[in-house]
């Protein structure tokens, strides 16, 4: 038996593309792959905000973070996207769908764009962008070293959500269920697809949801006392997402495939415990 476990966790030198890359969980993870040595190519709709996030990632982790921005909603901002790594690169590694979008209302008054909007950027635009991405993602596979996606979907896709986000946890839901079908599609052409389902994290998504008005850090912000509300006993951390995505993306999750895996602190497995 030859047994090599020196860089089972190894994804250095590898390109990666993480949607939704300028701030939260796509952040957490793009960081987490710049610190271990992959390239990453971050994307989101804010041009400003992208590139300011590339510069900040680049120089806190001496690796190469580039801004690809674009609108991933639609045919024609995926389609640019897909050209623009095209352009630059001869294969992809690992792509991170992660760009998402949540809207609130009551149920009553719920708008048709709001229910439009998410299912478009949640489960539309990850299933195209992994489409026209898959020349590059061929290219990298292997036997040896299949490429990776990961879609990011939520544990309001597994469980009921709290708040009036009625088209939210449904394009999780699809989200979850699109990535075990493209990975049974795809795991013989070399490509594995996973996806991380997580919980509360301090991000501006969940923070808009518990009154914190979209800040992250500050006066008003207590992270701890959102925390206290899931059975860990707190939020999730860089160290927690980057870590499942490194995994995921490394030799050691290579025999890992068409799984979504709660990263929640035990929110879903302690749903339903009476006391």
């Amino acid at each position: 038996m030859n047994i090599n476990m020196k860089n089972l966790f190894s994804i250095e030198g590898k390109t990666a593309l993480v949607t939704g890359g300028s701030r939260g969980i796509g952040e957490m993870i793009a960081a987490g792959f710049l610190a271990h040595g992959a390239k990453v190519y971050i994307s989101s709709r804010k041009t400003e905000v992208c590139d300011a996030t590339a510069k900040r990632l680049s120089d806190m982790t001496g690796n190469e973070c580039i801004s690809v921005p674009a609108d991933l909603s639609g045919l024609e901002g995926i389609q640019s996207l897909a050209d623009t790594l095209s352009s630059r690169e001869s294969k992809l590694d690992i792509l991170v769908n992660n760009a998402g979008v949540s809207w609130g209302a009551p149920i009553d008054d719920f708008p048709e764009i709001g229910w439009d909007k998410v299912m478009d950027t949640n489960v539309k635009g990850v299933f195209f962008l992994t489409q026209k991405l898959l020349p590059l993602l061929r290219l990298s596979g292997s036997p040896e070293d299949p490429s990776r996606v990961i879609n990011i979907g939520s544990i309001d896709g597994i469980l009921t959500p709290a708040f009036d986000t009625h088209s939210y946890g449904p394009s999780k839901a699809a989200a979850h269920h699109l990535t075990r079908q493209l990975a049974a599609k795809l795991i013989k052409e070399h490509i594995i697809v996973n996806a991380i389902a997580p919980g509360p994290f301090p991000t501006w998504m969940l923070s808009t949801g518990v009154g914190y008005g979209g800040k992250t850090e500050g006066d008003g912000v207590d992270w701890d006392a959102v925390g206290q509300i899931n059975p860990s006993g707190r939020v999730g951390s860089i160290e927690d997402i980057s870590g499942l995505a490194i995994f995921l993306c490394s030799r050691a999750g290579a025999y890992v495939v068409g799984e979504t895996i709660a990263c929640d602190g035990g929110a879903v497995a302690s749903a339903g415990i009476q006391i």
